[in-house]
């Protein structure tokens, strides 16, 4: 007989393979470094995405039309702050071990936490501020400023979380009537566009078959990671399924020492160790207050 995975096993699956999807993205996005500058190679990715999303777009009759002018302003905030951030944390992959940039990059929800605070004025206890802080400090040791081991390539990561927290941030404001596969289209739009500007200030590699073929496998983990993410935020409860997203660190971990030969030093585990617990800590004691404001209706 045979049993039914219960909806949280299942959606934390979805998660961990989401998660295995944009990781193997990063390293394929890393390899193609050997053949093409950074804006050539995301220039040539993003073209195989617009394109699978532009066909979707058509198939499932998406329209502009009906978008107010306030949901414009946040979608065309969204995308910068997508394209920018991609950049910023894509750069920095190119240049540094990949399961160091992904794990500066886990910070992004403490991050966001802090931001919802200030530019929403989402209530944040104590509890999250301190977790937030701890968070940080693990940051700073996986970073190590002013160490032999530090890489300044650390701060385009960082910067990422930045650009990416305002991505998230504006996504929370647009309104649940805006399709969320328009958002992700006129993104890749966006990227497209701003990816071939740059294109005029670097040198055209040549294109073969053989490194055009580890882009379009790129795009192909990309779109996959963006189904997997929705199709696991609708099964199972968001604040069991949601610290599976840390499972990326696991993926990055594994292809940085097959694929890339990086083996991670103590000091970047314990950072991510770090990281990660107050992570899930935040993801936690928010799913908590939350159910306390829908039971009450008001903080306690």
């Amino acid at each position: 007989m045979k049993t039914k995975l219960s909806d949280n096993m299942q959606g934390a699956i979805l998660m961990a393979a989401c998660m295995a999807s944009f990781a193997i993205n990063d390293a394929l996005i890393k390899s193609s470094s050997a053949f093409f500058p950074l804006f050539q190679a995301i220039f040539l990715r993003s073209l195989f995405t617009t394109g699978f999303l532009g066909l979707m777009a058509l198939r499932k009759k998406v329209r502009l039309q009906g978008i107010s002018k306030a949901d414009w302003k946040l979608i065309l905030l969204r995308s910068a702050g997508e394209i920018i951030g991609a950049f910023f944390f894509l750069y920095a992959v190119f240049n540094m071990p990949l399961a160091n940039a992904t794990a500066i990059l886990q910070s992004m929800p403490l991050a966001v936490t802090v931001g919802a605070a200030i530019f929403l004025k989402e209530p944040v206890g104590w509890r999250r501020y301190i977790a937030v802080i701890i968070g940080f400090i693990g940051v700073m040791i996986i970073v190590r400023p002013g160490t032999e081991g530090f890489t300044h390539y650390s701060f385009y990561a960082l910067a990422a979380v930045v650009f990416i927290v305002t991505r998230d941030l504006a996504t929370r404001r647009i309104s649940k009537a805006v399709p969320s596969f328009l958002v992700s289209f006129i993104t890749s739009v966006g990227i497209t566009i701003s990816s071939a500007v740059m294109l005029l200030f670097v040198d055209w590699q040549p294109v073969t078959l053989e490194n055009i073929s580890i882009l379009f496998a790129a795009s192909i983990f990309v779109i996959a990671g963006y189904v997997l993410s929705v199709s696991s935020m609708r099964v199972g409860e968001i604040g069991f399924v949601s610290p599976f997203r840390y499972t990326i660190l696991i993926w990055s971990m594994l292809l940085g020492v097959i694929v890339f030969g990086d083996i991670p030093d103590v000091w970047m585990l314990v950072g991510s160790a770090i990281v990660v617990s107050m992570g899930i800590y935040t993801f936690y004691r928010e799913r908590k207050v939350m159910a306390k404001l829908q039971n009450s209706g008001k903080m306690t």
